[in-house]
């Protein structure tokens, strides 16, 4: 199969005879849609571009001066005579923000100047018809030739909406796409509130009462609050991963799938790619990673994290590691391929990110790194099961956690922590440990209200980075008379089980540390923990009793061999 990996336009994906599924019943969806203004929410690389350059090609009568007559032909649209009587009949103006980008507000805006200029010139020729006035066609240049002023530029949507009407007496469709992006950058640069202002001020006059133009459509990752962003737009239409409509037409079906896979030889891999690759919720459907399923096939079957190394992820890494202590212990239990139970607000409230752990469970949901199932209405809101969606998205954590148990070192040395414990050399384990922790934990993390569960989720964070095929990590469970904290069990009997239990005290003194090891390593003795290692038949436990003070910590450890 010829792929279209890294192709966004559809007539280059037409005209190079790439192979590529059927999206074009979104179009009927779309002129359906009562709403004047659409906006749609989905993760990166679902395929948000694309999709509006079929609707593009679709509406456009020509599409860089090359005629769109005849590009349906062969697809589902033009099965619908009603909805391909709407193809060619209006003007398009595509605007991506997707390359807008910046470390400061100045380079921000300068970039946005410059996508405004290339936009107008690609309609220069209107300054050729006799249909501007004076005034109009001094700001029409100095736009072209980057020396408008910030208020002329603020309306240039709207006023070249207006101009192209008044020239060929069209409606006009206006496409937006990745509209977040640049109030993105400004969170993660420091200028949130100038990007805020910035895309408000120039989307509003185009997009809210506006005569010329026929219909809107925007895509982009996060659905900013309305309070912040879209004030002055009553007339827009939300459609976030938790809407029904679309569900199908961004990311791949279950039976696009498979279809896939019958034409590229590899039906065989379908249980592989489900838990890869599947596992997104949009509404009640459940779809599949398009970036990753056709780089999978191109690869032919060769399963690796193609969706999550198109980004550095940067955002979700730093909110992720500055988060609380109660938040990393949350997610842990999500990477034990467990479930919670959460309020979801769809609308994002950017400053709200760092303090607010409903917003962030939101930012991580909408950006496609958990999936969602409906429960019930509250009072709070709308209550939502989430989960992680699959394997190569548990893969992102984990080398997320890695990176903040890592601190300085590099992944070497946590793999060795993890393999010096695996092996039972438990004096490299703890000198090893020792150096993370005096390396990465903060005096805020350790003198919190609960520093034991702190240390809980810091030794589980260590221990998610280890294959759940070949062990299985439980923390807090029955076993004997008592709850263990923590057991690693191998699925292999002949390989070594570990237990831990875990005490915290509030001293760096290292004989009582020490003490304290030894009083948690006699609990599970005491408590006969090693029962649930005895029913899975286990050969070999190594029972270990790790104490933490502040920075410091002591271990006791003891290896039993079970007849």
């Amino acid at each position: 199969m010829r792929l279209p990996i890294g192709y966004d336009n559809f007539k280059e994906v037409i005209d190079k005879k790439l192979d590529f599924v059927d999206k074009t019943l979104f179009i009927k969806e779309i002129i359906d849609d009562p709403a004047k203004v659409i906006l749609i929410n989905r993760a990166r690389r679902f395929g948000k571009t694309f999709n509006l350059s079929i609707l593009e090609h679709f509406f456009a009568k020509e599409v860089t001066g090359i005629t769109t007559k005849g590009l349906f032909d062969n697809f589902k649209i033009a099965e619908l005579p009603n909805y391909m009587a709407y193809q060619g009949k209006y003007l398009v103006i595509n605007l991506t923000f997707k390359e807008m980008k910046g470390k400061t507000f100045e380079s921000l805006y300068k970039a946005f100047s410059k996508l405004i200029s290339d936009l107008y010139t690609t309609h220069y020729t209107l300054l050729d018809k006799n249909l501007l006035f004076e005034q109009e066609k001094i700001y029409f240049q100095d736009i072209i030739k980057l020396q408008a002023e910030p208020e002329i530029l603020k309306s240039a949507l709207a006023d070249l909406t207006m101009y192209l009407f008044r020239a060929y007496k069209t409606p006009i469709i206006i496409l937006i796409d990745e509209y977040d992006s640049p109030i993105q950058q400004g969170y993660i640069n420091g200028f949130y509130e100038d990007a805020i202002e910035l895309m408000r001020s120039f989307l509003s006059p185009a997009l809210k009462g506006n005569a010329n133009l026929e219909k809107g459509i925007l895509t982009g990752i996060l659905r900013i609050a309305k309070e912040s962003m879209f004030s002055d737009l009553n007339n827009l239409k939300v459609y976030s991963i938790l809407n029904e409509r679309y569900s199908t037409h961004f990311g791949f079906t279950e039976e696009e799938v498979n279809i896939l896979l019958e034409k590229s030889n590899l039906q065989q891999k379908q249980n592989e790619i489900k838990n890869w690759y599947n596992g997104y919720r949009i509404g009640k459907t459940t779809i599949y990673n398009p970036w990753s399923i056709i780089n999978y096939i191109h690869e032919q079957g060769k399963l690796g994290p193609y969706w999550i190394n198109t980004s550095d992820n940067a955002l979700i890494k730093g909110l992720l590691i500055s988060s609380t202590v109660s938040f990393k212990s949350q997610l842990e239990s999500l990477m034990r391929q467990q479930s919670l139970e959460r309020i979801i607000n769809e609308n994002i409230v950017f400053p709200y990110l760092k303090t607010s752990e409903s917003a962030l469970w939101t930012l991580l949901l909408m950006s496609g790194y958990l999936k969602a199932f409906f429960i019930k209405d509250t009072e709070l809101g709308p209550s939502y099961q989430i989960s992680i969606p699959n394997i190569e998205v548990t893969g992102l954590y984990r080398s997320i956690i890695a990176e903040w148990l890592s601190g300085v070192n590099d992944a070497s040395v946590f793999n060795k922590v993890i393999l010096d414990l695996l092996n039972g050399q438990v004096e490299d384990f703890a000198e090893h440990l020792q150096i993370i922790m005096l390396q990465t934990f903060s005096a805020h993390d350790i003198k919190g209200k609960n520093p034991e569960k702190f240390f809980h989720g810091f030794i589980l964070g260590l221990l998610a980075h280890i294959d759940r095929n070949a062990y299985t990590i439980d923390s807090n469970k029955e076993s004997g008379l008592g709850r263990y904290d923590i057991i690693l069990i191998p699925n292999d009997t002949t390989k070594l089980c570990v237990i831990f239990e875990l005490k915290s005290i509030d001293t760096d003194n290292v004989d009582r540390l020490m003490e304290a090891a030894e009083l948690a390593h006699k609990q599970i003795d005491e408590k006969q923990y090693i029962q649930t290692a005895l029913q899975r038949h286990v050969k070999e436990c190594l029972k270990i009793g790790a104490a933490f003070g502040g920075k410091l910590l002591r271990l006791k450890y003891s290896q039993e061999y079970i007849k």
